[in-house]
């Protein structure tokens, strides 16, 4: 299969580094995005495409981030979409739309001849940035290992399975993860705070000890105590991401109940704050309730 050319559509806050990777990695790209400013960055080093449609007529593998499963579903099949392509073989799903809508977009491309991989990113911004995302990857092997080199430019491919659905099912189980070690870590905190302890030792202590978790290795030092507040990750995403999981959970019967709490908590914060707050302004809204900010020296 040629890889002359990598169609990638979404080149957002997620989707911009880890093509601006492809790029430095020396993949030549055909990029699509709603918004002219984010194909800014990349000067001349892409082709512009007008549509994802022109995108699949010109890549055989096709890379889509996109933050919504709406979204998703209409680059592919709507108007102009990927699937009336002339050259598209292989779409890869880099969003998180959850394991229904991998299903229902492998099972309608098959039609077209085309395989369909879900794999969703973990490791944020950041990780974008630095190209160490660890890419959740699911659907038959023989294409796989035919994308695997392209995604390893991003970072660490893992290989999930080979139903559609599996790669979403495993970064549903990373995001629950995350958003009850981001919540918890806020209302411990606080408490403490609230105590009289200071918030950033309190931070110190809990990573050198059993408490240690993702929001308190990164999240707190690098943006809650310094009160900067840019994760780069926004609120209502998090929240469609828990409402997935529990749907998830729920057809297979499976309980939540901690995670049916941490949901709650962050309809909470959403509600307060918006949708397009960042994450980590999670704890704004706990420590209005108590009475107390965090805040390191």
């Amino acid at each position: 299969m040629s890889e002359d050319k990598v169609g990638f559509i979404g080149v957002g806050n997620m989707g911009g580094p880890m093509a601006q990777n492809l790029v430095k990695a020396g993949r030549q790209l055909v990029v699509y995005d709603v918004r002219p400013d984010a194909l800014a960055p990349f000067g001349n080093k892409i082709q512009v495409a007008t549509s994802p449609a022109e995108v699949a007529n010109v890549a055989e593998v096709v890379l889509v981030s996109l933050p919504r499963p709406e979204i998703v579903q209409d680059v592919v099949f709507g108007k102009d979409g990927i699937a009336s392509g002339t050259r598209r073989r292989i779409v890869v799903d880099l969003s998180t739309t959850g394991p229904r809508v991998a299903r229902a977009i492998a099972n309608e491309l098959k039609k077209e001849d085309v395989v369909a991989l879900d794999g969703p990113v973990s490791g944020g911004v950041a990780g974008a940035i630095k190209g160490t995302v660890a890419v959740m990857l699911a659907g038959p092997k023989r294409e796989a290992d035919i994308v695997t080199p392209i995604l390893s430019g991003m970072g660490k491919v893992f290989y999930i399975g080979s139903e559609p659905g599996m790669g979403q099912v495993m970064k549903l189980i990373n995001n629950l993860l995350s958003a009850t070690a981001q919540a918890a870590t806020a209302e411990a905190v606080i408490m403490g705070t609230k105590y009289g302890l200071d918030p950033s030792l309190i931070i110190e202590v809990l990573n050198a000890g059993t408490g240690r978790n993702s929001a308190t290795d990164s999240k707190w030092p690098n943006e809650v105590l310094p009160r900067r507040f840019k994760g780069g990750f926004a609120m209502g995403l998090m929240v469609k991401d828990l409402k997935l999981a529990l749907d998830t959970a729920d057809e297979l019967h499976v309980p939540m109940w901690v995670h049916q709490a941490v949901k709650q908590i962050w309809l909470y914060a959403e509600g307060r704050g918006g949708p397009d707050q960042d994450i980590t302004e999670l704890v704004k809204h706990l420590e209005a309730w108590s009475g107390v900010t965090v805040k390191g020296k």
